[in-house]
């Protein structure tokens, strides 16, 4: 069955794709748009449902077995025969991948449901959900392939598939451009995370996972092996990681990503492909887990990233960018507890930012929806009258994200803070406690903005705004609950501890089987308690909130004071032009690039092209030379015969002379 979750989406997208995207449908079956609407929307959302059942049958079947091995391996067939080596198609779903499963279908079939009314008057509706199906594939690939070539095909195929969605309406070049700068900036990832691959060949001499990380694991074999290598590997592969889910340096092609439709966007920021490098650093646990060079260098870039993004959202205007900051933020907390070795808490934090993000993302569509296309905060306000069922999903989202007690994000994120501070990670544990006030401040900022307050609505849009149809809202109020209560399957321990609360931490409990944890030895005295990193983590979320409905909603007009302040001019200028990095970019890697294609263009018109032309300019002057001989005159060829005889007597005397 594991193989049904994979294909059953591909299969949509065949459908889809070659019967109402090739325009077959409409050419020789003469249907009608309406039906063809329809048919796509059954077929693209419920190939999705499918693969979200059987991952769920799947789930409770891992239940069932006995800890630790709760595991499933499907070998399909010999997929790369070379000499001794050989790679298996092999599928794999064990606690970690049927996490990742569960993720991707049951939220992308919300994403999914919600696009049926959000692109409804999109003429390309077919075309649509087929790169929808074909992510989705992809990127089920990548998280049940047992191998890492099997990864590395989802993990290309996700790239291709974010392209087409994030130019999909490539008619706009700023579109066009910002599916390019994905696609690129990824290449650029994934040519270290290839490079990591060969050298665990190189190393392991395999890349299925079981072997590799069995002999990972065997001291002995590992004794051989210098600890500078395996650190190697481990920074190779956090360069793919960067790339995919968008870390310094390489972030700066989610901001852009923005482009394409609201529920794409909600697709890679939420639940799947920015998530990826996540899960492949918890899959490869076993080799971070003995290279602390890495561990710090993990844990030290996702902090920067963290707090570099919440300060560049803080100022944004556009719903969609403070919402893509917000998501390289997030990924940030992601990475920090992976860097730290907390393993579980990272990827827990991921279960429920697929939650409350998705939520937020499909929420600002509704927004978008109802305003027809506006997406600049500064032109909103109090439309929690108007659009009610939006506004009290996207308050819930906002309260989650900026952890809130009792909501997903409060839970999944202390449990990131105190497993920092508890690894001795004092400095990088601080970076994340500013970086939560930061981001109740802006989230708070987003919604006071959005729904309350005067309306800043023009008013020949103000007639229009309308709640969004039900197959928006129900993934939102779907989503929103899930926003709530998600947090409660991975209660921290010292959160379970306090509260009195016996098995606590499920989440941890099922998927730790699938993950080789590190030998966590506390960093000495400890200053503060499990009590105290608690209550700093609650007011920092407090400050966040309060600082946020200070300035934007008792006294709006002060944020505008700050900001034109003289001492507060650079950083607010900085922040908004998201501290100049694009430009510096531009001028260190785009220019000088653009420049030496110019130059090799002209080189090649110069000197390549030119030499092919000369080569030919020289024959055709022979030919025009040469025909001047054939006269079609007796006498002349005759006269030219004697000379051509006289000559080579010639040349036979004096060669017979020397």
């Amino acid at each position: 069955m594991i193989l049904w979750i994979i294909l059953i989406p591909l299969i949509g997208a065949a459908l889809n794709g070659l019967v109402f995207a090739s325009g077959f449908w409409k050419k020789y079956l003469r249907g009608s748009e309406h039906t063809e609407k329809t048919v796509v929307s059954i077929v693209g959302c419920g190939v999705v449902l499918i693969s979200a059942l059987i991952s769920s049958a799947l789930f409770f079947k891992l239940l069932s077995m006995e800890p630790p091995r709760r595991e499933i391996i499907q070998n399909l067939f010999e997929w790369i025969p070379s000499g001794s080596f050989t790679v298996s198609f092999e599928l794999l779903l064990d606690t970690l991948s049927c996490v990742m499963a569960l993720i991707i279908t049951w939220v992308g079939f919300l994403i999914h449901v919600y696009s049926v009314g959000y692109m409804h008057h999109e003429k390309a509706y077919a075309k649509y959900f087929t790169y929808l199906n074909i992510f989705i594939f992809f990127m089920l690939t990548l998280v049940l392939g047992n191998s890492f070539p099997l990864m590395f095909v989802g993990w290309e195929g996700v790239g291709l598939a974010s392209f087409l969605l994030i130019g999909f309406w490539y008619e706009k070049p700023e579109n066009a451009d910002a599916g390019r700068k994905a696609f690129i900036v990824n290449r650029i990832g994934d040519f270290g995370f290839i490079l990591g691959i060969f050298l665990i060949f190189f190393v392991f001499d395999s890349v299925n996972y079981q072997e590799v990380f069995g002999r990972a694991s065997d001291p002995a074999f590992m004794s051989a092996v210098p600890a500078t290598v395996i650190t190697v590997i481990a920074l190779l592969l956090f360069v793919g990681a960067v790339g995919k889910s968008a870390q310094i340096p390489l972030y700066v092609w989610l901001p852009d990503a923005m482009a394409g439709p609201t529920p794409v966007s909600a697709l890679i920021h939420a639940a799947t492909m920015v998530t990826a490098g996540a899960y492949m650093i918890a899959r490869c646990s076993v080799i971070y887990s003995q290279s602390p060079a890495a561990q710090m260098i993990v844990v030290t870039v996702a902090a920067l990233t963290s707090f570099l993004a919440a300060t560049i959202a803080i100022t944004q205007n556009d719903i969609k960018k403070v919402l893509a900051y917000s998501t390289i933020s997030q990924l940030g907390y992601m990475f920090m507890a992976i860097g730290v070795g907390a393993y579980t808490a990272g990827l827990f934090h991921l279960v429920t930012h697929a939650f409350f993000k998705a939520l937020l993302f499909l929420g600002s569509g509704s927004v978008i929806h109802a305003l027809s296309g506006e997406q600049d905060i500064r032109h909103m306000g109090g439309l929690r009258k108007f659009i009610p069922t939006t506004a009290i999903t996207f308050f819930i989202g906002t309260l989650a994200i900026a952890g809130v007690p009792f909501f997903s994000g409060f839970f999944s994120k202390d449990g990131i803070l105190g497993s920092v501070y508890e690894r001795g990670y004092s400095i990088h544990w601080m970076i994340g406690l500013v970086t939560v006030i930061l981001t109740a401040l802006y989230m708070g900022r987003l919604y006071l903005l959005t729904f309350e307050g005067k309306s800043r609505v023009a008013d020949k849009i103000r007639s229009h705004i309308h709640e969004s149809p039900l197959t928006m809202t129900i993934p939102l109020m779907v989503l929103a609950f899930l926003a709530v209560v998600g947090g409660y399957m991975g209660v921290p321990e010292f959160i379970g501890e306090l509260a009195g609360i016996h098995e606590s931490n499920l989440f941890d409990k099922f998927v730790s089987s699938s993950i080789t944890m590190d030998s966590f030895v506390p960093a000495g005295h400890h200053l503060l308690s499990h009590t105290t990193l608690l209550i700093f983590s609650i007011a920092a979320a407090a400050v966040g909130i309060a600082g946020a409905c200070y300035l934007f909603y008792f006294r709006p007009s002060l944020p505008e004071k700050i900001a034109s302040n003289k001492t507060i001019v650079p950083l607010y200028r900085g922040s908004l032009r998201k501290w100049y990095v694009d430009e510096l970019y531009d001028y260190v890697f785009v220019q000088p690039f653009r420049y030496l294609s110019e130059q090799a263009s002209k080189f090649d018109l110069r000197f390549i092209d030119g030499a092919v032309n000369g080569v030919a300019a020289v024959m055709k002057d022979m030919a025009l030379t040469l025909q001047a001989a054939q006269s079609g005159l007796l006498r002349s060829y005759a006269t030219l015969m004697g000379i051509g005889a006289f000559a080579i007597l010639v040349f036979i005397i004096i060669w017979q002379s020397l």
